[in-house]
This record gives C-alpha cells, sequence and structure tokens, in this order.
C-alpha cells in the first residue's frame, strides 16, 4: 500500500478517534479550569469591593429575615442588641491552619426583637474534650457590633453534633432551636464589639488572601496538550509514509537529502565523544 492509501485504513481512523478524543477531554478540562478561574476572581471582586468597606445598618443591608444576595459577602454590617450568652452554641468541626476547633456563635438580640447570629471568632480544641478548654464571655448589656456578612450554611448529611455544639452553621436549623424570630440569611464574623469584652476574644477572621490561583496556566496546559496530540498524529503519519514509501524514487531523494543534512550539520562534543568511542571499540 504506497502513497497515502495506507492513511484511510480503519487503524488510522481509529488513531485520529483516539485522538479527536483526547483533544476533546483535554479542551474540557481547560475550560473546567477557566470555569474555575471565573469563580476565583468573582470572589476576589467580593473581598475588594466589600472587606473594607464602611459598615452599614443590618435592615439596610437585609431588608427581611431571609434576605441575602452572594454579592454582600464580606460587606460589614452595624448591630445593636444584647448577647444572649444562655444561647451561645459551637460550631464544631472548624480547622484553622490545620489545627482542629470551633467557632463561638453567639446570637444578638436586637433592639426590634430580631435575633441575628454572630460568629465570634475561632477557639481550639481542649486538651482533654472535644470542646475548647474556655469560651471567653461576651460583653453585658447593650453592645454595638460590626461584622462582615457569611451565607446560611447546608446541613452535610451524617454529621451531627449534641448539646451546644452544632454541625454547621445552617441557620434556619439553629432558629429552630432559638424560637425567635432569627435572620436565616446570613449570619455575621465579627469584626469589633463596643464595648469590648474584659476577656481575651476568640481568633477572629483575618483578610483572605487575593489570590486566584494556577487556574488559568492549568487551562493553557490542557489546551496545549490537546494541541500536541494532533502534532503527535502528525508526526507518526509523517514517519509510517517514510517508511512505506521507501523504495519510492522521489521518497528515497528526499531521505538522501535529509541524511546529507543531517551530515553536514555541526557535531557537538558528546557527539565526537562518542564517535571517538565507538572507534575504539571497534
Amino acid at each position: 500500500m504506497t502513497g497515502w492509501k495506507f492513511a484511510f485504513s480503519r487503524r488510522w481512523a481509529g488513531y485520529l478517534a483516539l485522538t479527536i478524543l483526547f483533544a476533546a477531554v483535554c479542551s474540557g478540562l481547560g475550560a473546567w479550569q477557566l470555569a474555575r478561574r471565573d469563580e476565583a476572581l468573582t470572589e476576589l471582586f467580593k473581598i475588594d469591593s466589600n472587606f473594607d468597606s464602611n459598615p452599614v445598618p443590618v435592615t439596610e443591608a437585609l431588608p427581611d429575615l431571609t434576605a441575602f444576595d452572594e454579592s454582600q459577602k464580606w460587606m460589614p454590617v452595624e448591630l445593636k442588641g444584647i448577647y444572649l450568652t444562655a444561647d451561645e452554641m459551637l460550631a464544631r468541626n472548624r480547622p484553622l491552619n490545620v489545627n482542629p476547633g470551633f467557632e463561638v456563635l453567639t446570637p444578638l438580640l436586637l433592639t426590634d426583637g430580631t435575633i441575628f447570629i454572630v460568629d465570634r471568632g475561632w477557639l481550639p480544641t481542649g486538651q482533654e474534650q472535644d470542646a475548647p478548654d474556655t469560651v471567653s464571655a461576651p460583653p453585658s448589656g447593650t453592645v454595638t457590633v460590626v461584622a462582615r456578612l457569611k451565607a446560611s450554611e447546608p446541613d452535610l448529611p451524617g454529621r451531627t453534633a449534641n448539646g451546644d455544639q452544632v454541625a454547621t452553621i445552617n441557620l434556619t436549623t439553629i432558629a429552630a432551636r432559638l424560637d425567635q424570630p432569627t435572620y436565616t440569611g446570613a449570619y455575621g464574623l465579627m469584626d469589633t464589639e463596643s464595648p469590648a469584652a474584659t476577656e481575651k476574644r476568640p481568633a477572629a477572621v483575618v483578610k483572605p488572601i487575593r489570590d486566584e490561583g494556577p487556574h488559568l496556566s492549568y487551562a493553557f496546559q490542557w489546551f496545549v496538550f490537546g494541541l500536541l496530540a494532533f502534532i503527535g498524529l502528525g508526526w507518526a503519519l509523517r514517519e509510517e509514509y517514510r517508511s512505506v514509501n521507501a523504495e519510492d524514487p522521489d521518497e528515497r531523494e528526499r531521505a538522501d537529502e535529509r541524511a546529507r543534512k543531517r551530515a553536514a550539520k555541526p557535531r557537538n562534543d558528546a557527539e565526537i565523544e562518542d564517535e571517538l568511542l565507538d572507534r575504539q571499540l571497534t
């Protein structure tokens, strides 16, 4: 089978199908990485827009108890009320810098009679029990709190908690426990409280690092892999053409020309050393 007839065989049709499939998978993975980059950029935009902005009254940011939009993530809100320390809860399974711990959730009874859940910070797991060694008390009396908004979390199947602990910060579940009008769209990561507590507060949340991740470079790599598949297919096709048509006068002439070019090509030191060793061995 001379010429290019071999390229239309079943074998090469299979090679082409595998190459297309591989390139399609690579393209899909590249598009997935671009989508992940878009998500990361959206999160960075929320941080840039909201984290250091001036606090607004909670009733302005959240006009009703279920209100919250993802674009409001990290938005500081101002609240005024009294901490309900008797109803304080601990959200379990909250690692910080690979250390296990809890987040302290303290309901704040606002002046209008509604309750807003304030995450006062993180505490490490105790030395001898599955709970913090101590939980610092919040300030008593009326307090003004500035907190950054975060969405309610979903329940996770199979994750449970007992007593004053909760498995996730699911505000609907917490509201049912409190049995009072409670904000269920969002809770707040405490930034400041005035007056401040007499005891050291739990570890505060820090501003997220501004990093979009390596998604763009990963996407580029996947697209290049897909392109290289077709380049490799073309190279293999060319090599087989040369092998199949080795006896063709025109192809033999081209092969001789390639051999002359390789012979005329300057050799490096390693190639010269290899030639000398070969001579010595023979």
